[in-house]
């Protein structure tokens, strides 16, 4: 079963705002065909993003989409990844860092910090944004 682990970029093109290149993604999550995890450190990053004003949510909609990920994903303990290349975003490296320590198979992501960091061979996972990632998916 292929494990991911998702951005939070990622988690609002499915919870939120239905983007077709996550749709398969978010199928296979919901028919527990694939594995995403999770850890405080993200799902903080994720509480916080969905105050943002742009997204205007109210905050039965914040609770809602907070809770139907949590439920969908396996929450990981906070521990030590092995080391790591540095990404350009700090606020990404905590992505890396989870992919790493849960032996995930792909960090999903439009983000071009992480991006960039795509084909290192010293990563244990393959970085791909959604439509990649759904690629990968489809039967």
């Amino acid at each position: 079963m292929l494990r991911l682990v998702l951005d939070t970029n990622v988690v609002l093109d499915l919870f939120h705002w239905a983007n077709t290149d996550a749709v398969p993604i978010m199928a296979a999550l919901e028919a527990g065909q694939i594995e995403c995890f999770a850890d405080a450190r993200t799902m903080d990053e994720l509480q916080r993003v969905l105050t943002y004003p742009q997204l205007k949510l109210t905050p039965e909609m914040r609770v809602d989409r907070y809770h139907r990920y949590s439920r969908l994903i396996q929450l990981i303990a906070p521990g030590e990844a092995p080391p790591l290349p540095r990404c350009k975003d700090r606020d990404d490296q905590k992505f890396l860092e989870l992919a790493a320590r849960c032996s995930a198979n792909l960090l999903v992501s439009k983000d071009k910090a992480l991006l960039r960091l795509r084909g290192r061979t010293t990563l244990g996972f393959q970085i791909l944004k959604p439509d990649a990632a759904s690629a990968l998916l489809q039967p």
